[in-house]
């Protein structure tokens, strides 16, 4: 770990606690650690402690911290200009636009640069709304479950319980909510193979009696609530039910893309092309914000003579364009996304080990280098340790205390509810992978003590 560069104040965690908002939480109560520098895939507090980042903080530092090819690149671009708005071509913009060609799945050929994966989201609702607006084809299905973003349409797209403090005043119209391929709990009360993918069918139901659904949004791997792996067929089926339809599919891979399921986009895992992408996140790596949309031609020809009204002053911002061509060129020149596959086997049999050891621990899911371990307090009958509205309410739940523990250890975890997201960066060692495990393994007796 490099020298820590700063001696960080010690009431600058209270300063932030009382003058700045925390994010999807009660006010009161937080105190927030302090971070004081990062590097590879450690990050270290104000106090000297170092963490092993095993959740790539919010799923997005995908290459680690401290990559020096990235810094270099935003501080070439920063010599040369810092903005210019975005009705002007950069070379920059250019360069990222290739670099894009050769990975995206190879039916999406146009892209629109935001800001944040809920920006681009926003985006991919307008879109869908503007390309069908003759038709008035104006209604989206999203799944239940799912999450896509914080304003207002991106909200109203979000299928879990952060949608409710705002649904009655503040969401958009004309959002249908699916059924989600979410095996381990099936809405249904079905078991794959035998439903036969009802739940995807569902949506061919969905589509023919709203009679206006213009799009369908889907994370091809369920990011937040617990890296949900569909079903084989599932996505397949979608994609043939959107076709048949005359439905746009939005595949969102704000979370999933960038090497994360070992694959550039979860997508290519079932060989399914989208009509529009969104993501954000490990574009740059998280070094900078950045997301993108990116559409098909039969999309893009649509807005070559109708108004695409659309835009921001942060779009195609020169220097998180010149983050993301550097951050492009490690995944290639590392062979990040083969090693996320690699590396994703030894995750997704030590997550079978932590679910044949521990009691509280109901299902495990993986995909790459993206990996969940959902806590129940009875396995029989799947009861989940704690409900949204507590969370809504503040209390500490289980996973909060596990994940404390974690990071007494020097581990940091993400958690959500009732399951935890392992999402290290793919950079990560071999040894680093056992060790965070190794310690999550152990922290696991504090649910396993509270099993009914």
């Amino acid at each position: 770990m490099a020298e820590k560069y700063s001696d960080v104040p010690k009431e600058v965690g209270k300063i932030c606690s009382e003058l700045t908002y925390g994010t999807w939480r009660k006010q009161s109560g937080w105190s927030p650690l302090t971070v004081d520098i990062a590097e590879g895939t450690r990050f270290t507090d104000s106090s000297g402690k170092e963490y092993l980042d095993f959740s790539s903080q919010l799923m997005c530092s995908n290459l680690g911290h401290g990559n020096k090819k990235i810094r270099d690149a935003i501080y070439e671009q920063l010599t040369k200009f810092e903005y210019v708005q975005p009705g002007y071509a950069t070379k920059i913009r250019a360069e990222v636009a290739l670099l894009l060609k050769e990975i995206l799945p190879r039916s999406l050929t146009k892209y629109f640069f935001g800001s944040s994966g809920t920006e681009a989201n926003e985006a991919a609702i307008k879109t869908v709304r503007m390309f069908f607006h003759k038709e008035r084809k104006t209604k989206i299905i999203s799944n239940y479950n799912s999450y896509h973003g914080s304003t207002a349409g991106s909200i109203s797209l979000t299928g879990d319980f952060r949608r409710i403090p705002v649904d009655t005043y503040y969401s958009v119209s004309g959002i249908v909510h699916s059924i989600p391929p979410y095996c381990y709990r099936c809405p249904l009360k079905l078991k794959f193979p035998e439903c036969n993918l009802a739940c995807a069918d569902y949506n061919e139901y969905l589509i023919r009696n709203e009679g206006n659904i213009g799009g369908m949004i889907v994370e091809p791997v369920t990011g937040t609530n617990g890296v949900i792996v569909p079903p084989d067929g599932y996505l397949q089926r979608i994609r043939e039910i959107t076709k048949e339809n005359d439905v746009l599919l939005i595949a969102d891979e704000v979370m999933s893309g960038w090497g994360r399921t070992g694959k550039w986009f979860a997508v290519e895992n079932w060989n399914v092309q989208p009509d529009v992408l969104t993501t954000a996140k490990g574009i740059t790596g998280a070094y900078l914000p950045l997301s993108l949309v990116a559409t098909s031609k039969k999309v893009s020809d649509y807005f070559e003579d109708n108004y695409f009204a659309h835009g921001h002053t942060y779009e195609a911002h020169p220097v998180s364009l010149a983050a993301a061509k550097a951050a492009i060129e490690e995944y290639k020149e590392k062979n990040l996304i083969a090693r996320s596959s690699e590396l994703g086997k030894e995750l997704g049999r030590r997550l079978e080990e932590l679910k044949e050891k521990h009691k509280s621990v109901g299902d495990v899911r993986s995909i790459g280098l993206f990996g969940a371990v959902e806590l129940v307090k009875n396995r029989e009958k799947k009861t989940p340790f704690n409900v949204y509205e507590e969370k809504l309410e503040g209390k500490t739940l289980t996973t909060d205390r596990v994940s404390k523990k974690a990071m007494e250890k020097g581990v940091y975890i993400n958690n959500w509810l009732n399951h935890f997201v392992i999402a290290p960066p793919l950079v990560i060692s071999e040894e680093e992978l056992s060790r965070g495990l190794d310690t999550l393994d152990e922290c696991l007796k504090i649910s396993d003590d509270e099993v009914a």
